[in-house]
């Protein structure tokens, strides 16, 4: 890949003298009034890169998202930083995945420099702070809209002679390219004002993805189920859905740095297919323009915050009301605008790791709303089984009880098929810190503390752990459980309310060797529903077996909407008019 105007330096040692210290590795960043004529808060990075084939920024990120940790970047918080000034990142800033820029290698490197821009928040529950707005992008630091980026500079660093690499933010991040619609696939953007109203007056967005069946132009009177597909943000049509055999890679898509190993997919474009029976994009078109092909709407939902590249479809104290505003705003907007059964049993859900717990979550807490959920490997849904730890009994997330001096400590990634270690939760952690102080890196162990706990004295989500010590602080752990986030436990307290109303809706799918350690609070779910009788839940559990990981499917895509369209026929009131939409008509 050609790089951005790559700029060559001689960098010196800085204060070098035979009786003087080396001058420490210091890098001062700057921008121009011309760029930007006002002060800027935020958190600068620094990437540091060997290679050219990608810009640093892009690098280092994804490195960082696939944790295999191979491109450091290191970072630090800026407060109204005046055009002309210099942001210092130097010795005290956070790193990943080394620690500081004295650990470092002598060596030649390509590096950049990107300002991820803070906006303030005058919230209406009375607090005041800083996070990233994004711009329908989600929340990806290297690429985010609005963001400062110096051009790449080749240099000579070594730790042990210090030196002062000055940069210059020159130019920013432009708008995303919105997918343009299709005969098939429509976009829209609305402003919610619940969130708007909650940020303070600060304008703020959902919408939707939707995929029409075939022939819904042409039956203008028919109404049609809907799937509500829970994930990640993305722009990309549901299921990859496209009429082009050998579609390129969108700009929402991870970048490539190394081959894949035919033993470990978690560099590949999509990291953790986990196995199973899931089809290419084009597949899933073949079989949705088929005779006899179920004819429903599919609608992926867009909902970024501040802090996530979604909200998790709940309401929380940290991100606002997000969970009223997805049923209350934004369902009923995809419900004015196409032809969907605006009725119980013809709304079903599904969604895979974040979006598996989304679609549990809103499943559960909705239960006469929605017709079924199929969930399949959800972050934790049992918090006795936060991926490894019990948050409620553990002292620390990072040791297990009673360990051992120099045990090993507890993994938060190991890859499928064969389980070997990827990374260790103090790693992850460190990587998020570095990426955002407050918990506002974007990331995983981050995002479960702002949409599942409470909110600290000085407006910022409280964390459930020490980042340097893994210390848990069981206030937040009782918070989380005590406010409905752990499933299980909202579904031991209220079964006697909300089972009557789940009765056979409850499908879920999980790989018994989830990359992230997911199975475990799975089977304590199983065994919660299972105990309960009155009444019997009725629903299912289907496991990947063997050496099935994070992101396996036991079914096509087409073959699980041709599951969905089955139970939603069967569940359907006497007269509902079935076979228009079913017969492929």
């Amino acid at each position: 890949m050609q790089l951005h105007r790559l700029v060559v330096l001689t960098i010196g040692i800085a204060g070098a003298t035979a009786c003087s210290r080396p001058a420490s590795p210091r890098f001062e960043v700057s921008f121009p009034a011309s760029l930007v004529g006002h002060p800027i808060t935020g958190h600068v990075f620094i990437s540091v890169y060997t290679k050219d084939d990608v810009e640093p920024r892009i690098a280092a990120y994804q490195s960082s998202r696939d944790f295999v940790a191979r491109v450091p970047f290191f970072a630090a918080d800026v407060d109204s930083l005046k055009p002309g000034d210099q942001a210092v990142v130097d010795t005290s800033a956070n790193g990943y995945p080394l620690a500081g820029l004295k650990d470092l290698p002598a060596g030649d490197y390509y590096v950049q420099a990107v300002m991820n821009v803070y906006t303030q928040y005058h919230r209406a529950d009375g607090h005041t702070i800083w996070a990233h707005q994004g711009d329908w992008d989600g929340q990806r630091w290297a690429y985010t809209p609005g963001n400062l980026v110096s051009q790449t500079v080749k240099v000579h660093l070594d730790p042990a002679q210090g030196y002062d690499v000055k940069l210059a933010f020159d130019h920013i991040l432009p708008p995303v390219e919105l997918p343009a619609d299709t005969k098939w696939v429509k976009h829209f953007k609305m402003q919610s004002p619940m969130l708007t109203k909650w940020w303070g007056g600060a304008p703020q967005f959902l919408g939707a993805t939707v995929l029409l069946p075939r022939g819904y132009d042409e039956h203008p009177n028919v109404h049609y189920p809907v799937l509500f597909i829970q994930d990640h943000f993305t722009l990309e049509a549901p299921y990859r859905f496209t009429e082009d055999s050998a579609p390129k890679r969108s700009r929402n898509v991870a970048v490539v740095l190394e081959p894949p190993n035919p033993r470990s997919n978690v560099e590949s474009a999509h990291p953790w297919s986990g196995g199973g029976l899931r089809e290419t994009g084009y597949e899933f078109y073949k079989s949705w323009i088929s005779d006899k092909f179920p004819r429903m709407i599919i609608v992926v939902f867009q909902h970024p915050t501040q802090f996530f590249d979604d909200s998790y479809a709940v309401n929380s104290v940290n991100d606002g009301p997000y969970g009223d505003a997805i049923i209350q705003e934004l369902i009923p907007e995809i419900e004015h605008r196409y032809r969907t059964i605006a009725q119980p049993y013809a709304r079903v859900l599904t969604g895979g790791s974040t979006g598996g717990w989304e679609s549990l979550a809103l499943q559960l807490y909705h239960p006469d709303f929605f017709g079924g959920t199929w969930t399949f490997f959800p972050d934790p849904i049992d918090f006795r089984r936060y991926q490894l730890t019990d948050i409620y009994s553990d002292t620390s997330y990072y040791t297990l009880p009673n360990a051992a001096p120099g045990a090993p400590e507890r993994m938060m990634q190991m890859n499928s098929p064969d389980g070997q270690p990827m990374a260790t939760s103090r790693a992850v952690e460190q990587m998020e810190y570095a990426s955002g102080t407050k918990l506002r890196s974007a990331w995983q162990f981050d995002v479960w503390n702002v949409v599942y706990g409470p909110i600290g004295d000085d407006g910022y989500p409280k964390r459930l752990f020490d980042p340097k010590t893994g210390i848990i602080d069981h206030s937040v752990a009782n918070y989380m459980r005590d406010n409905g986030y752990d499933l299980r436990y909202y579904v031991h307290q209220h079964w006697p309310t909300i089972g009557p109303k789940l009765v056979g809706k409850l499908h879920i799918l999980c790989g018994d060797m989830d990359d992230f350690f997911l199975a475990p609070a799975v089977y304590m779910m199983q065994e919660e529903l299972e105990s309960q009788t009155n009444p019997a839940y009725g629903g299912d559990f289907r496991y990947g077996r063997p050496m099935k990981g994070h992101g396996w499917s036991p079914m096509t895509n087409a073959n699980l909407v041709r599951e969905m369209a089955a139970k939603i026929a069967h569940n359907a009131p006497p007269g509902a008019p079935t076979a228009a939409w079913r017969d492929g008509s």
